[in-house]
This record gives C-alpha cells, structure tokens and sequence, in this order.
C-alpha cells in the first residue's frame, strides 16, 4: 500500500503511544474494535508469559463456565482412574465388582461425591490406598473450590465501564467545515460514568525521507471531557487548520492505512473506581458523507435512550 505524503505539519505528533513507526512490522490494526490489544508475544518460557489467573479473568462467560465444567470432568475421570486402578475391593457398597463398566461408573461418581464433599454414603473406601487417594481429593476439591470462588467473584467485581461505540466512525459537515465524529453510550440499566474523558489519537502511513512510516496525531477535540454520560456522547474532531486530516479525501485515507484510536475514561460509582474502554477504527469504518441519527426519545416524564440506533446513520444532503 502506498504511503502518503501529504501531512498538516500543524498536526501535533505523539511520540507517546507505545506503538512501533516500522511499517513492516505492523499487522493489522493497532487495537481491535473490543480494546485489546492486537499483539502476540512470543519467545522465553511459556509459564513466564502465561498467567492462568489474568486469563480466566478475562475469558468470556461461556468460555470460563465452560473450561470450569472440562475441569471437573476431567479430574474427576482421573480420580475414577486411580480408584479403577486401585480395585472395587478397596471399596464397600459397589453394585458390580465385575462388570468393568459398572465398576468405572461407580467409581467416577464416588469421586464427584468426594470432590465435591457432598459423600451420599453408599460407595465407602475401606483400603488403606482408596482412603489415602481420597484425603488428598477431599483436599483438592477444597483448594479448587476456593480458587473458583475467588475467580467468579473478582469476575462479577472487576471495575468495568460497560460502553457500546458505534460500528463506524463519520465524516460529514460540521458547523462550517467537516468533522470526523463516532459515538457511544452506556448500554446497562442504572450504570452512569461521572468525569468521562474521552481522547483521539490517529495513525497515517506517510512518507519521510523515501521511506513510509507511520505517524501518530492527537487529534483535539469539541470537547474531551464531560461531567456525566447518562445519554449518548458523539465525539466531534474538527477537521481544521490544525488537523492532521484537513484536504484528505476517502481514497488517501484508504491509501495511508488511517486508524483512529480511542480511549475513554470516567469514575464509575457503582464499584468506586476509574474504568476505561478502547477500541479503533479503522479505513474502512470511516465513512464519509453520512451522519448519525438521534437516538433519543422524549415523553412527557422522561427521555428514552433507543441503544438499537447507536450506529443508525444517513447520507448528508
């Protein structure tokens, strides 16, 4: 893709963003539209890069419910396992001593009794080696079911700013120029940021000295910050004298890989404490001529917040 190298010199570099300039190092965009990072690490040992308590902290719900079900699952059968392996003899209470099936059955839900502590009482270890493997599962299920505990909790606690940002950022007419705009809101029930900050940084791929590079702009703001986010807030940039967008048309955005990254900040009551939330936008989620549609609502006691219009737009007359 062919840099660029048209750039407003008025334009104020950031230097501080923590992204690299080589173009061939870059893959994708910078951040993905749910905030992370798009980034892998690779390289030295894998304990040192992996924390299995951040990753579980951060799974989707039906993957963190779903890896503690495979869990149980599996170290169950592997108890089962060691009592197979130890003999029915060691046990009282068994239906089958010699059907194997039978046996494994049994065996497998003596160990979700013992795990669990729920013990119903029919199947009882009697050898010394059932009665030492089952201590130590007792044990097991004890420390497992804390660290669960622990690990749902610091899910359901962990501060987090629940905002929706609209698919795709505008540019259209704005007062008597033309603005770059996305929009976004607070999606739960009774959940309102005070002190929201909002800031804009943009990427271009420019030309310097024959050689494309990359170039991070802060782009200034109608406004950057509000004392609280009840509605929806569209985020206004004014492509002006002094913006690193002013005179480009669709194709040099297109040409100079443009991503515009967001990162919004606010105090959040609920869990008193500052949460923040990111995403991007990249060429081809900037859409020109186009404008956003209000997505309230007014009745005679209160105003109606329509989320469903969040990325609803219309072409500019």
């Amino acid at each position: 893709m062919p840099a660029i190298k048209r750039v407003n010199p008025a334009s104020n570099i950031n230097d501080d963003t923590g992204f690299g300039s080589n173009t061939y190092n870059k893959g994708g965009r910078f951040i993905n539209r749910d905030g992370s990072f798009n980034l892998q690490r690779t390289g030295g040992p894998l304990h040192e890069r992996i924390s299995v308590y951040h990753t579980l902290l951060h799974l989707s719900s039906w993957k963190f419910f779903g890896v503690i079900i495979l869990f149980f699952i599996v170290i169950n059968l592997l108890y089962a396992t060691v009592y197979f392996l130890l003999g029915p003899f060691q046990f009282t209470g068994m239906l089958s001593t010699t059907n194997q099936w039978q046996v494994f059955k049994e065996m497998y839900f003596f160990s979700t009794e013992t795990f669990t502590t729920v013990g119903y009482g029919r199947v009882n270890p009697i050898g010394d080696g059932a009665n030492f493997v089952a201590s130590l599962e007792s044990l097991n299920g004890f420390l497992s079911l804390a660290i669960f505990t622990g690990l749902i909790y610091g899910r359901f606690s962990k501060p987090r700013a629940f905002l929706a940002f609209s698919d795709i950022a505008v540019i259209a007419p704005y007062k008597n120029m033309t603005g770059l705009m996305f929009r976004f809101a607070c999606y739960k029930d009774h959940h309102t940021l005070t002190d929201v900050e909002v800031k804009a940084t943009i990427a271009l791929l420019v030309q310097e000295n024959n050689q494309p590079v990359y170039r991070f702009f802060d782009l200034p703001l109608e406004r950057n910050k509000i004392q609280n986010l009840p509605m929806n807030w569209t985020v206004v940039h004014p492509i002006d004298e002094q913006s690193p967008l002013q005179g480009f048309t669709e194709q040099e955005l297109s040409e100079t890989d443009v991503e515009l990254y967001v990162l919004v900040k606010g105090f959040d009551d609920v869990y008193s404490n500052t949460v923040l939330k990111r995403t991007s936008y990249i060429h081809n989620e900037i859409v020109f001529n186009r404008k956003f549609v209000p997505m309230y609502r007014e009745t005679e006691s209160t105003t109606i917040l329509e989320m469903h219009k969040l990325n609803e737009t219309i072409a500019v007359s």
